[in-house]
């Protein structure tokens, strides 16, 4: 009876030693199962984040040279018409050097309007570095028929020639033309005013301490708004 006893409590002590060490070896591999997956895990979400930013650069380089150095400043303007008077000062050598009527007062702050890195100064817009930069102009012209309703009078302002001309000024004496154009009016006799646009635009070699202006072979008809008649210029190396 004794070693019956015996017996049955061996058997109980080696079931037990078996179920403790089944439950050491479950624990174990559920710990370095875990401590594996997230190693991989964290070695993944690694090489998927080098991947990216390398992609990434490649397609636009400008997000690591940005890292590397501080980009260039941005020197841009773009003026907007605006209605206060653009009367001319016949006696200026300046105007009678140049071709058709200068525009002076340009919006430079309102609105749409804004100066970055380039000074305004009566009509003209003044390039503060050498560098490459594209000048761009539109003016909107409005004639209006006239008040007497004679037959030449129509004829002249139906047929009248609206020119657009962009100047820059230099150490030299007289005013460069950089662009012209030109467009003439052609509408019906019975229409009470018409509208038409000049728009040009290039890139040219400016130094330091240039100016660039515009000019019109008719002030008087330009409309001034500021989404119709505009003028700026931005660097563009």
């Amino acid at each position: 009876m004794a070693c019956s006893n015996s017996v049955q409590i061996l058997g109980f002590l080696m079931l037990f030693a078996i179920l403790l060490q089944t439950i050491a070896v479950a624990v174990t591999f559920i710990y370095f199962t875990n401590a594996l997956t997230t190693t991989m895990s964290n070695r993944y979400q690694k090489e998927i984040s080098s991947a990216v930013k390398d992609e990434v650069s490649q397609v636009i380089p400008s997000l690591t040279t940005e890292i590397q150095g501080s980009p260039r400043p941005e020197i841009a303007a773009h003026l907007t018409g605006n209605f206060m008077s653009n009367a001319q000062k016949e006696g200026s050598a300046m105007i009678r050097r140049v071709k058709g009527q200068k525009i002076q007062t340009w919006e430079s702050r309102k609105g749409l309007a804004f100066l970055h890195n380039l000074q305004f100064k009566n009509g003209e817009l003044i390039v503060p570095r050498t560098g490459l930069y594209h000048i761009y102009s539109q003016t909107y012209f409005r004639h209006t028929a006239p008040s007497d309703g004679s037959e030449v009078s129509q004829r002249s302002v139906r047929n009248k020639q609206m020119l657009l001309y962009i100047y820059k000024v230099t150490s030299y004496p007289d005013p460069i033309l950089l662009m012209k154009n030109a467009r003439t009016t052609c509408w019906s006799k019975n229409t009470e005013y018409g509208l038409y646009s000049i728009y040009q635009a290039g890139v040219f070699e400016l130094k330091a301490n240039d100016r660039v202006f515009v000019t019109v072979s008719n002030i008087s008809v330009v409309d001034m708004d500021e989404e119709s008649s505009f003028f700026g210029a931005f660097l563009v190396s």
